[in-house]
Order: structure tokens, then sequence, then C-alpha cells
């Protein structure tokens, strides 16, 4: 019988997601915006595609899906992009479709929601209280140190975080969000949590049955809230096999995604390493796949692709059950960067290491490999200040995310 499968898609990303789908013989629509229709998609692993406005609300999705629903079956429905991974739960829920449910997914979208998961299952995070109640909100303040994060509950990456140095600072940005009478910049959207400095690392996560069966564990070379408000070159890197950081990182995800219950599919989990004592808090997780080509860099020193091993958890029948891929214990590592060229030329990069070349128009990236630490981590050294110099442009950190 055929298999019919629709995937969410708000950002243009995912085609090994689609071209796995249609390997195995569903057939895969693809839900979009209509601005995105010119982009690179893989249409030769796409039936179908159905559009929404630019602008299109949760609720356009759904009801585009629903009218999918009206002339074939669906069998599974996907969000492949953060803010897609509610919609796609919604819809789920609307049309009493297979897949975790509106409720369960928060806890990997809200961060209040997250935090306090977290401190349930003994996971250490920073200190942190909603914005809700003002007497709540100053007590927080007078019995924290300084600075302090107001953060979006329900942004991506950086987007809409604000520092703050005193409590006033605190109340300025409350004070502002209030004076704009929106929902989506209402204080009650956005958590205040303990400014904590120190390294920033991810873990990416494939899990089925209950089970980590791949993963990864990276850092960031400096912290995406510091490349998003001050510019710079993005970059992420393998961390050592044996260190450990890897170990303890490993166990803290183990811990997290065991304690959200999190049974099938794939996560990205972020930590923070305080720089004062070295201990590990949570940061944030997400059940899905991690941006800025992680997918990439990750498949270059494990040997698998953590979209591809995702279509085949969705798409695994009893018949048709999910193999555990081989895994393999190298090295890679990504440079990234806004360029002021909208096709910048990387030709005269040659080093044998660059395994992988980012073609998106004002952006310059190279993913490298190595079967060594140490080369790669000269490798990102050296190209970090070559894109510095050759390509950098530095734009205004946006307050959310809009595109």
């Amino acid at each position: 019988m055929q298999k019919y499968i629709v995937c969410i898609a708000s950002e243009h990303k995912g085609n090994e997601f689609l071209e796995e789908c249609q390997n195995a013989g569903w057939h895969v629509t693809l839900v979009t915006r209509k601005d995105l229709l010119d982009y690179p998609w893989l249409w030769t692993s796409i039936n179908e595609a159905k559009t929404v406005e630019r602008n299109a609300t949760p609720e356009d999705y759904i009801r585009a899906i629903t009218n999918i629903a009206g002339t074939q079956p669906i069998h599974r429905i996907v969000g492949l992009d953060e803010f897609d991974v509610l919609t796609a739960a919604k819809a789920r829920e609307h049309l009493q479709i297979e897949g975790i449910s509106n409720s369960f997914a928060l806890r990997f979208r809200d961060k209040l929601r997250m935090r306090n998961l977290a401190c349930e299952v003994g996971l250490p995070c920073p200190d942190f209280v909603g914005a809700f109640n003002p007497r709540e909100i100053n007590e927080f303040l007078e019995t924290t140190s300084a600075p302090w994060i107001v953060k979006p509950r329900t942004e991506v990456s950086a987007f809409g975080i604000r520092k703050c140095n005193t409590e006033g600072q605190v109340w300025d940005v409350l004070t502002d969000l209030d004076n704009r009478h929106t929902w989506r910049d209402h204080p009650s959207q956005f958590l205040i949590e303990r400014f904590i400095e120190g390294k920033v690392y991810h873990v990416d996560s494939v899990v089925a049955d209950g089970k980590i069966v791949a993963s990864g564990v990276s850092e960031y070379g400096t912290p995406p809230f510091s490349v998003s408000h001050h510019g710079g070159v993005f970059t992420t890197f393998t961390v050592p096999y044996r260190s450990k950081e890897r170990r303890e990182l490993e166990k803290l995800n183990q811990q997290l995604l065991e304690g959200f219950e999190y049974r099938q599919g794939v996560a990205h989990a972020e930590f923070l390493q305080s720089k004062e004592t070295g201990e590990f808090f949570l940061l944030e997780v997400a059940a899905r796949v991690g941006g800025a080509y992680i997918a990439n860099v990750l498949e270059q020193a494990c040997g698998f692709n953590l979209w591809r091993e995702w279509a085949k958890l969705e798409i695994a029948t009893k018949e048709k059950p999910y193999k555990v891929p081989k895994l393999r214990k190298d090295y890679a590592g990504i440079c990234l960067a806004l360029s002021k060229e909208e096709k910048p030329d990387t030709s005269h990069y040659t080093d044998p290491e660059i395994v992988y070349r980012v073609a998106k128009p004002k952006h310059v990236g190279l993913i490298f490999y190595s079967n060594k630490q140490k080369r790669l981590a000269e490798l990102l050294q050296t190209y970090g200040e070559r894109i510095t110099n050759d390509f950098l442009a530095v734009a205004p950190a946006k307050e959310r995310y809009d595109d």
C-alpha cells in the first residue's frame, strides 16, 4: 500500500529528509511558502508541493494539510524547521495522525517549560524566572547576581535575547515589550535568567525506541549569542573523543532525553560550561536537526546524516524497521560567516581537508574533515582569519526571526 508523508518547511531545508522518504517509496508532499518555491529543493524527491503565503500562520498550514487529507490519505506529518515542530504536532492532533502531541512538543520548544522540566529531572539550569509577577521578578533580581538575560521563550538561536547589567535595564526591556501591545512581544512570552559566561557545546542525537543510538558532541568556537550580536565567523567542531568534557556531556544528554521521555527522532541539545566553575548547564533542547550545517559537519566526522536518520525513523514500519547506522570517530568542523559579496568565490581556498563549500547567497562557509583533532583546530584558526579578512560582513542582530 502506498504510504503518504507531508513535510512542513517554512524555511528551505531538509532535502536529504525528502530524498530518503522518496527512495523508500513514500509519496512526499511538501508544504512550504510561495516565496520559497524558487529555492533549490530536490524536486525529484517531491511528488507534489502545496503553498501558503509568506506570513502564513500555523492555522494556515494546518488548513492546507487538512485540504490534502481530503484528496489522499496521510500517514505521517513532519515539521522540518524549528517553527514547524508545533505546527506539525497541531496538524497531527487535528487529523488524529500518529506522532508527538502539541503539549509534548512544547517541552522542546518553550524554554520556560524546558527549564521547569529539566529542574524536575535533576538537570542543572541557569537560575531563571518567568516574566509574570513583578514581585517574583524583583525577588529573583535581588537574590541573583548580574548580568541577566531576557530571553524569548519560543524564538530560535540568539534572536531577541537582551543582556542586562542592572535591575533597571531588565525593567526597561520588560516595559518596552509591554508597550508594544502585541501578544508576541508580551513580557509573559519571555523568561529572565542569570547570564553565565563560558563555552557552549551541542550534542546532536538520533533516538530510537527511547535509546540514543548515535550522537555527536561538538563545541561552538564562539557562543551563538556573541556571533549574532557582535558579528564574526561562526565555528563548530568535534569534541575530542576521550575528553572529560565529552563523557560528561554524553551523560547529561542521556539524562536529558530520558527525563524528557523522548522516544523517537533527532534532538539538538545545547549546554553551557561555566568559565568560573567548570559546571555544565542546560541551555536548550530541540526535537529537530540543528541549523548552521551541523548535520553536514556531523556526517563528515561520524558517518551518519541527521536528516536521513530522522527520515528513516519517521517512515520505519514493522516490516521495514529502523536500522542503526555505522559510526566512525573522526573530526570535522565548519567556518561560516556573512559575506559582503553576493556570490563569494572561495576557489583560492585549496586545502585538501575542505570537503564542503556552502552555496548560499551572501554566505561563505567551509567544512573541513580530518582524522586528527590538532589538524582540524589549525584549519579552523587559519580560515577563521582568512574569511574575516577576505569576505566578512557584519549585519545588525535581529530582534526576532522573521525570515
